[in-house]
């Protein structure tokens, strides 16, 4: 009797749960926090928006660019500064504009999710660190060219190499993070990032600022960022930190408030992307909860219909009610496959990036089919296939790989072959497009397989480090092999040029397993 009695009290709070987190209640609460970072835009308009993923992407109807700061990177004794996730595309954007807004959410309970709170400030420390470094081993190298160089941002001695975090992280978590500030600097001077870039674009060191919806500014009286010795990274936390459900009225409407609203897409958004909410956000909004559902769902079908007759990755979109929903009445939580829908805020984000002088580019199916005519051939790594303009059979190689949620041997499985057709193709100084459905994982890591199998290494003689060379058709990973050194360094020379990778873990673990194997073999 307990038992049942300790269920129905656990069903009752998840209804009520679901009755709150309706989708009309979601995509309303963003709407509203648009308003707020719209407002914060305003203040320093020079500044560019940059979305954080996935959550931030939601906020605004147009970013800058976008960034992958994980919040479990800053969890309380999970530190991390990750060199598989540098963003370094934000570092040198922020030096080259003088600073940049970036938007994330958190659920109810905290003002600034842990992505703003310490990952972002670790990471700013780090590579203020690195950069000083940088400076003291260059003035020392040569002092008299430091004083004549002007692409050097200033003297080592005034650059800031603090971790400022923000007063509610404790003394003892900030010195815990202190500690292991050392390793991280060495850890990303030893993955082939280039530091240099970074010095050279920087005038003054990167430190962060936060702003949520309790923070006070005074209009009147807003600082120009130019007047600051450092180079902003304004982190703008979009919802409001209210403890309690706000249950808000219109003339029209009435809607729970949800914080954080963005996040967690799958489990609310009914195939619909931050793309299309904003081409749509004013009949989503104006029309209300009643017919909300419905609305969300012509318009994810009408896309759906519009990408397929132009020949493009358009899966079908499944509702399926919750498992755990039993009431007919009540409106069922919807479970949608968005492993396949592309999700971009931007041109860029659609764009094909190519890696250097390597003959090699990534980007997502979608674009892929649209540009394939562009390169000499294509390798498809989604589980649809595209079509193409290539005639030749050997100009195009569709394998479907699945990510490694759903299949941990996937891409194993596949490596071989798709090292293979890029050596066949690279031999005869073709070009190779590797694309996946969004371009930011499975393709990264079928390149990075390819980079290490296929190509060498050249010493910088500069840095006298070891740089990514050319094309050799396997020698130099025969006699050498491969250590998680230089797995990490080439794909920081992957992530240099492709700033939308964020490769999984699970992946990158295939792709060291499939290298190992064929040093083995070899």
């Amino acid at each position: 009797m307990e038992n049942e009695t300790k269920l129905s009290i656990y069903r009752a709070a998840r209804t009520i749960k679901r009755k709150d987190n309706t989708l009309y209640n979601a995509l309303r609460s963003i709407y509203e926090d648009s308003i707020f970072v719209g407002e914060i835009s305003q203040l320093w308009p020079q500044l560019p928006l940059v979305a954080n993923l996935r959550c931030g992407l939601w906020y605004n109807p147009k970013f800058h660019s976008t960034c992958y700061f994980k919040s479990t990177d800053g969890h309380t004794n999970n530190w991390s500064f990750n060199t598989s996730r540098l963003n370094f595309h934000i570092a040198l954007l922020a030096g080259q504009k003088g600073g940049c807004i970036i938007v994330d959410s958190t659920r109810r309970g905290k003002r600034f999710p842990d992505s703003m709170s310490k990952t972002i400030p670790i990471w700013t420390c780090v590579l203020n660190r690195s950069i000083f470094n940088y400076l003291n081993t260059f003035s020392n190298a040569d002092a008299s060219l430091v004083k004549q160089d002007s692409n050097i941002g200033c003297n080592s001695h005034d650059w800031d190499c603090s971790l400022h975090l923000p007063l509610w992280v404790s003394e003892t978590e900030k010195a815990a993070i202190e500690d292991r500030l050392e390793g991280w600097t060495k850890d990303l001077e030893t993955s082939g990032a280039d530091i240099a870039i970074l010095a050279s674009c920087l005038k003054k060191p990167l430190r962060p600022l936060w702003i949520s919806q309790k923070t006070v500014i005074w209009i009147n009286e807003v600082p120009d960022y130019d007047s600051w010795d450092f180079t902003p990274i304004i982190l703008v936390s979009a919802s409001s930190t209210s403890g309690v459900t706000q249950h808000r009225t219109t003339s029209e409407f009435s809607w729970n408030y949800i914080p954080g609203a963005g996040d967690d897409e799958e489990s609310w958004a009914r195939g619909l992307s931050p793309n299309l909410f904003w081409n749509h956000a004013y009949d989503l909004i104006s029309t209300g909860p009643d017919v909300c559902n419905q609305k969300v769902a012509d318009i994810v079908e009408k896309d759906r219909v519009y990408r397929a007759r132009r020949g493009q990755d358009a899966p079908q979109i499944t509702v399926k009610p919750s498992i755990s929903e039993s009431s007919p009445c009540l409106d069922p939580l919807l479970c949608s496959d968005l492993s396949n829908i592309t999700i971009s805020s931007s041109d860029e984000e659609r764009g094909i990036f190519w890696l250097g002088s390597t003959n090699l580019a990534l980007g997502s199916s979608q674009i892929a089919a649209e540009c394939s005519s562009n390169v000499d051939c294509v390798l498809n790594c989604d589980q649809w296939p595209i079509s193409v303009h290539h005639q030749e059979a050997e100009a195009y190689l569709h394998l479907p790989i699945v990510s490694s949620k759903m299949d941990r041997f996937s891409l194993f499985n596949n490596l071989s072959s798709a090292v293979n057709f890029a050596k066949s193709n690279l031999t005869k100084g073709r070009t190779l497009l590797i694309c996946c459905h969004d371009g930011e994982d499975i393709s990264v890591c079928v390149c990075l397989a390819i980079l290490i199998s296929l190509f060498n290494d050249e010493v910088s003689q500069v840095s006298c480090t070891p740089l990514l060379g050319s094309f050799d058709d396997g020698k130099f990973f025969s006699e050498t092999g491969i250590t998680k050194c230089e797995m990490r360094r080439r794909l920081v020379y992957v992530c240099k040029f492709a700033i939308k990778a964020r490769p999984s873990r699970g992946n990158l673990k295939q792709v060291f397993s499939f290298l190992n194997s064929e040093v083995a073999e070899v």
